[in-house]
């Protein structure tokens, strides 16, 4: 990673964070469908926060746990943690 900044180093593994707990979230769809051994909710939970808004993402594009509460609202509250900690991140790399 020769030549990127610290903030273009911290985008970048954010992005593959999020494509990683998109791809969690499908894998557990996936698995829901073909009635086959799922992933823990308390997985997919520490997934949003490290990947807050891929969750987000695959919740709402694959239809998946939508409706489960009290799995949504703590989903919200990790996706809300996980974004406070990126701008804490990025207000920590830019100063």
């Amino acid at each position: 990673m020769d030549g990127l900044t610290r903030v273009d180093q911290a985008l970048i593994v954010l992005a593959v964070l999020q494509a990683a707990v998109f791809c969690l979230f499908w894998f557990d769809k996936v698995q829901a469908r073909n009635g086959d051994w799922r992933v823990r909710e308390r997985t997919l939970l520490l997934g949003a926060l490290f990947g807050g808004p891929g969750a987000w993402l695959a919740q709402h594009l694959l239809r998946h746990k939508t409706r489960k509460e009290p799995f949504r609202s703590l989903l919200g509250g990790a996706i809300i943690l996980h974004l406070i900690g990126v701008v804490t991140m990025l207000w920590w790399l830019l100063r």
